[in-house]
């Protein structure tokens, strides 16, 4: 696409005006987004990895182990990526990492949204059987039948995120800088054909990676709670604090971002210079916060799950008595080594 609005990411089938990236609110918004996605990076990165090393090694393979698992592996993996981003952004979004990595990074990022959703997703429809069918429930779920779940949930993902990786390509802004942006058309970003497969994109991902998706968690979730009021069974089969948490972080970081993503397609159809601004700044800080989901999830592990709490932190003390035992041990080797030169 051509000239486009935003900072970092482009803003989907928005213009810019020509001397816009020079600009004091251009500016503000970039140191913005580069303190962000900073943060998310060195907490996601460092938090999801430590769920992971918790998950795998400390703690007994369940089900919601396994689920919570491929949530910390899928957000790691995105903000592992983040350096990219923020070099991006620190360079007025100059690309100078290549075409691959410029569809890897936009695929990387749709690929974070559909298996969080579809795994929350999942995870719904898990609750609602629980206490509709127990004894199935119970009889049939299984780690292993989670992990064959995980592969569906990554295959389907990786389905919903290749025509993102098709579209995006670098391409040259005004012949002086490259950028990483949508190529529906090849250059021309004022097309029908442009207008119509960009439309079309957006449209689909807000559907299959939100409003179907959170349709079917909000009914099974309504289902499950009628069904324990129903059964005055509220003890033993109360939803898990901490996948409600979960499932309200992310619908909290991402809502907005769907929003102006269907509002950034209006201002192909406008000459409001007045509308447009208000809805590239709106963009770019509703995708600065879908971010920050990344690296939510090990906060809300660590301090709202009780279960999960109490394993967690007895980790991580472990971790440091070793690393403190270790380096004593090696401070008593050193000591003896120099009493035995002595003689």
């Amino acid at each position: 696409m051509g000239s486009t609005a935003n900072c970092p990411h482009v803003l989907e089938n928005a213009t810019l005006e020509p001397n816009s990236y020079g600009s004091q609110e251009h500016k503000v918004i970039c140191t913005f987004s580069i303190i962000i996605f900073s943060v998310t990076f060195l907490l996601g990165t460092s938090g999801n990895g430590l769920v992971i090393w918790c998950t795998t090694l400390k703690m007994k393979k369940t089900v919601i182990v396994v689920w919570l698992l491929n949530l910390a592996v899928n957000d790691f993996l995105f903000t592992l990526f983040l350096p990219f981003t923020i070099a991006t952004t620190a360079l007025n979004r100059h690309w100078t990492f290549g075409r691959y990595m410029c569809k890897l990074n936009a695929t990387l990022f749709n690929l974070n949204l559909f298996v969080s959703v579809l795994q929350l997703t999942i995870i719904g429809i898990e609750r609602c059987i629980s206490v509709i069918f127990p004894m199935w429930f119970k009889n049939h779920r299984t780690p292993r039948l989670a992990s064959f779940v995980v592969v569906a949930v990554w295959i389907l993902a990786f389905l919903f995120s290749s025509p993102y990786f098709i579209f995006r390509d670098t391409l040259s802004i005004d012949n002086k800088t490259i950028h990483c942006d949508y190529k529906f058309d090849g250059d021309n970003s004022r097309s029908a054909i442009t207008v119509s497969r960009g439309s079309a994109l957006f449209i689909t991902r807000f559907i299959l990676g939100f409003l179907i998706p959170f349709t079917i968690i909000v009914l099974c979730y309504v289902v499950t709670a009628l069904h324990i009021q129903k059964k005055l069974i509220v003890k033993a089969t109360k939803p898990l604090k901490i996948i409600i948490a979960v499932i309200v972080s992310f619908f909290v970081c991402w809502f907005p971002y769907q929003v102006f993503v269907l509002l950034s397609l209006s201002n192909m159809y406008t000459n409001d210079k007045h509308i447009k601004r208000v809805v590239n700044i709106g963009y770019s800080l509703t995708k600065s916060l879908t971010y920050i989901n990344s690296c939510i999830n090990p906060i809300l592990y660590a301090f709202v799950g009780r279960t999960f709490k109490k394993d967690f932190w007895r980790s991580i003390q472990q971790v440091f008595e070793n690393a403190f035992m270790e380096e004593a041990t090696k401070a008593d080797f050193r000591s003896e080594t120099k009493s035995s030169n002595a003689f």
